[in-house]
């Protein structure tokens, strides 16, 4: 028999969870900014951590890599995505790893969360409180159960290049992501986005993830940690690599830089 044919290739099941840790977190790279920054403040090792709107709690799994001692918290109300961490995670890590992985469906405006050395709200989470009002509940809360040398770290995203419609692709190495931001509101600073995915062969993947956001200015987020009772707040730029880019390298500053785009953590010190 001859003639030429094409074989198919067998893709596995989309997994929306895998990809959005593939293209969004770095979380080996971030528990050690984590345990750095409190160390340079606190002038010593943190042994507490707690991820708020924790999800899939990945950063929790890698916190207890770092140090024998680590304890980990996770605090989320979903509970697909906390069991997708725990059958995916925590499956990767020993019996002693798993055993300082602590994780809550819970409110994090809730009063009884567990205290930590370091709290972080990753993945630009806390957006999802749209008043002044929510967000001052939400730090309230965060201050009143850190541990007495504790610090709250909170990632932030602006720029001219946010203040409008744009959609960004980034090509892996089997599949594209995509970050669409379909509009942005200049009076209420509320903005709507979208994670799309597209694997090779297959057609994009609509709206995998969406977000219905208050954009919070860097002032705004330390004027309200002042306000809940953070006795100092410190923030940390992302520096640039040759192209321009985001190189994911974050110091203390005093002043910023005027990007089209950028990326910061605020740090605010019990």
């Amino acid at each position: 028999m001859s003639g030429a044919y094409s074989k198919k290739i067998k893709l596995k099941p989309f997994d929306k969870y895998d990809y959005y840790q593939k293209s969004v977190q770095s979380p080996d790279v971030d528990v050690e900014f984590l345990r750095d920054v409190y160390q340079e403040i606190r002038g010593k090792k943190p042994i507490s951590m707690r991820e708020d709107f924790c999800g899939t709690h990945l950063l929790c799994c890698e916190w207890v890599k770092l140090h024998r001692s680590f304890e980990a918290y996770g605090v989320d109300l979903d509970p697909e995505p906390i069991e997708y961490g725990m059958m995916h995670s925590q499956s990767q890590l020993s019996n002693h790893q798993r055993s300082r992985v602590h994780i809550v469906q819970n409110n994090v405006l809730s009063k009884k969360l567990p205290r930590a050395d370091i709290i972080v709200a990753q993945n630009f989470s806390y957006f999802i409180f749209k008043t002044r009002k929510l967000l001052l509940k939400y730090l309230k809360r965060v201050h009143s159960t850190l541990e007495n040398q504790g610090i709250a770290v909170l990632d932030c995203f602006g720029g001219s290049q946010c203040m409008g419609a744009i959609e960004e692709e980034t090509a892996h190495k089997d599949f594209s992501y995509f970050w669409d931001q379909e509009f942005f509101d200049p009076i209420t600073n509320h903005g709507l986005f979208y994670i799309h995915f597209k694997r090779k062969g297959e057609k994009k993947r609509e709206r995998v993830f969406t977000y219905d956001w208050r954009m919070w200015s860097i002032p705004e987020i330390r004027e309200m940690m002042d306000e809940a009772g953070f006795s100092k707040t410190y923030v940390y730029w992302e520096g640039t690599d040759r192209n321009g880019d985001g190189d994911g390298k974050f110091v203390q500053v005093e002043t910023g830089e005027e990007c089209e785009s950028w990326v910061a953590y605020v740090v605010g010190e019990r």
